[in-house]
């Protein structure tokens, strides 16, 4: 909240109580309130001059806090930024959004923040891109557009916009992700498939047959016409599915060549992969359904883990996850029974090979599973949307590997959760919580308590602990409240899931069966103490300083005041 929006409130609260003195007790509480919030205006530095909106650079002071997706990017960058034609790139907005949709059935749409420097480096391309295909293309059939996401946040929500840039490309109305190069070439050339026919037709052996030696993979649909209803809806599964080639035939010979019975029933759709069988299509014949399917299959029974591979694997319909981690030079030994026990599990879940010691990928990803040492590990992964992991104890073999992938389906496995061991002391004014202790503490049906969730890392956090070590101070004493932190990259809890960092999660005494309330005001003491105060089960006074303190606190606020870093000198 603003400080002048801090000051209106004050002065309102003080004219409702002069103005409407209904009972004595409310009276008395309300004026507890405002002294309370008049004591930590008085009393609270908030924010120190050299940083007058509370971010601060990372303790490398390079300003690189690992995803930096969402960071502020040096101001001195931003004024440099040369100029950009964006013409042709169209401004959405939630007043006109759904209407350009409508109106134009290829709409890529760039939901961007002011400040992000992936943003910055993507728009000299995005315009680019945008005015090569205004060149070629009207307005009504495909368009570039982009959204403020700061702004309209609730097109940012209704998309599960969680990161900047996020790309999504509109057919009909119809998202999908847009996961290649940010480049105007990478850009124009997929857009261009989308736009182009998207099926190919075969209608010679020859051409049959130059596809199954030239195609990693591919789908094939054997049809009674190649145009018509069916040949449509494969054509729109094309445009969904942009990493396999589509084909089309009505001939009996090439059909033969695919392993399709050429007096089959009519339409029949198979996925070819070299060196696996062929996969056969028997869901509904609509679009939809067969992109699903091709989204399920495409991938290798076991896909190596690289970044070239991620989006196809963080991207899939399947979400559920079985990794194997082992060092290259074991990996021989034991990827092929994980290969053989992926076969009795083709199309429920994917199978993923980690070269641990891969510095690139091996490395962070074991660091994010919470996996020490070289030691082969096989785990069980829900997916980026519940991502509850699970570890498969003892000997990797295939039975093994096929029980714990069946109990894994079942849901019948335990949760694994990272946690530090217990601190041996926690007398503080913060009280140091771990996955361990979680319970223990934030879940005390006692007590109301503020958790924050930070990152080490992060610059945010950075900035938030001497306000929150501030905060606490305040509070100490009191005996129904706790404030407490977590590292959320060296811990974890199904009751305590970060949303960025830091995350402020509110969990009142008597509740704690319901999910915990986030904090998403301004950083500050006054505000987070306000926060506190609306949603405490447990009634509860500010404990102040005795006299002969408050006057020396006095003398050093008045101090404070002149350099202009007290809150109440900003009202």
């Amino acid at each position: 909240m603003a400080p002048r929006s801090l000051a209106a409130l004050l002065l309102l609260l003080l004219f409702a109580a002069a103005t409407y003195p209904s009972t004595r007790a409310a009276t008395s509480s309300s004026k507890d309130e405002e002294e309370d919030l008049q004591y930590l205006i008085d009393n609270t530095g908030d924010i120190p001059d050299n940083d007058p909106d509370g971010w601060l650079p990372d303790a490398d002071g390079d300003g690189d806090y690992g995803d930096d997706d969402d960071l502020f990017e040096d101001q001195d960058l931003l004024d440099q930024q040369p100029q950009i034609d964006e013409t042709h790139v169209v401004v959405l907005t939630a007043a006109n959004f759904s209407s350009f949709l409508a109106a134009t059935r290829h709409v890529m749409v760039e939901f961007y923040a002011p400040w992000c420097g992936h943003c910055q480096e993507l728009a000299p391309d995005y315009a680019a891109a945008a005015s090569h295909l205004a060149a070629h293309h009207s307005q009504s059939h495909v368009a570039l557009a982009k959204v403020d996401a700061t702004e309209d946040t609730d097109l940012a929500q209704k998309y599960d916009v969680q990161g900047f840039p996020t790309i999504l490309f509109f057919i009909d109305g119809v998202p999908k992700d847009y996961n290649g190069a940010r480049t105007k070439d990478a850009i124009v050339e997929w857009i261009n498939k989308k736009l182009g026919p998207g099926v190919q037709n075969i209608t010679a052996v020859d051409q049959a047959e130059r596809i199954l030696t030239g195609d990693d993979k591919a789908v094939l649909a054997f049809l009674d016409s190649l145009s018509g209803a069916h040949s449509d809806e494969l054509a729109a599964a094309s445009r969904l599915e942009d990493s396999v080639n589509f084909y089309q035939t009505s001939s009996p010979d090439v059909a033969k060549l695919f392993h399709i019975d050429p007096a089959a029933k009519r339409p029949c759709v198979v996925l070819l992969k070299k060196e696996e069988k062929l996969t056969f299509f028997d869901g509904e014949f609509k679009a939809s359904a067969i992109a699903d399917f091709v989204s399920a299959n495409k991938l290798p029974l076991v896909t190596t883990l690289t970044q070239e591979t991620s989006p196809s694997i963080f991207g899939n319909s399947i979400k559920k996850q079985i990794l194997l981690f082992a060092v290259a030079n074991k990996s021989s030994k034991v990827l092929p029974i994980f290969k053989e026990a992926a076969k009795s599990f083709k199309g429920k879940l994917l199978f993923i090979f980690v070269e641990r010691d891969n510095e690139e990928v091996g490395e962070p990803v074991a660091n994010y599973f919470g996996i020490t040492g070289q030691e082969t590990t096989v785990l069980a992964y829900t997916g980026n949307e519940d991502a509850r992991k699970f570890f498969l104890d003892g000997e990797v073999s295939l039975d093994a590997i096929k029980d714990f992938a069946e109990s894994f389906l079942e849901d019948e496995l335990t949760p694994f959760y990272k946690s530090e061991p217990v601190p041996e002391s926690n007398d503080g004014d913060i009280k140091i919580v771990v996955g361990k202790n979680l319970d223990l503490i934030v879940l005390d049906e006692s007590k109301d308590v503020l958790l924050e969730i930070y990152a080490p890392w992060c610059g945010h956090c950075q900035s938030l602990e001497p306000t929150y070590n501030k905060l606490a101070k305040h509070l100490r004493g009191i005996d129904s409240l706790v404030i407490a932190k977590m590292d959320g990259t060296t811990n974890e809890h199904p009751r305590a899931k970060p949303d960025g960092y830091p995350t402020i999660l509110f969990y009142p005494a008597g509740k704690k069966s319901f999910e915990p309330i986030t904090f998403e005001g301004d950083r500050t003491i006054v505000e987070m103490y306000k926060f506190i105060k609306k949603y405490a089960s447990i009634p509860f006074k500010l404990k102040r300083q005795d006299s002969s303190k408050a006057r020396t606190g006095s003398t050093q606020t008045e101090g404070v005041r002149s350099s202009g870093t007290n809150l109440k000198d900003e009202l």
